[in-house]
């Protein structure tokens, strides 16, 4: 667990680092959204990656399912969901003087991205092809 708070925090810290330079770069980030935000995808795909990987050859010892891959990412995404949301009402309450309903299609366009992102590092990091459950069968 200790694995998902550190990566979820530094995915959430970063995304709000994010949200605070596109607005001190002059584009807004509440009605419309320009072509370089799109670049803030790679926060949780990277933060991800590198969560789930530290958490195969760390703590698993370097064979991880898919599913022990995408419950970590989970962990990761939920820890990093909390950090980011709690920046983002912060930025919408005391920056932009908006509304949380201003933001929202944003914040649902993250989880998608991380729950695809998720599936996505857990089926390249995953060890064993032809096993996707964490029970292990006994050869004969």
């Amino acid at each position: 667990m200790k694995n998902a708070i550190i990566f979820g925090v530094v995915i959430g810290v970063l995304s709000g680092a994010w949200i605070l330079m596109m607005h001190l770069l002059g584009y807004t980030t509440l009605t419309s959204t320009s072509p370089v935000e799109y670049t803030s995808v790679l926060i949780p795909i990277i933060g991800l990656y590198f969560g789930v990987k530290r958490y195969r050859d760390v703590e698993k010892n370097g064979n991880i399912t898919f599913f022990e891959g995408l419950q970590e990412g989970f962990k990761i995404l939920f820890a990093g969901g909390v950090v980011a949301v709690a920046f983002a009402i912060l930025y919408i309450s005391y920056v932009s003087k908006g509304s949380i309903s201003d933001f929202s299609g944003k914040i649902f366009a993250a989880l998608l991205v991380g729950v695809i992102s998720a599936l996505a590092v857990s089926l390249l990091l995953m060890t064993d092809s032809k096993r996707v459950d964490s029970t292990r069968t006994q050869k004969p």
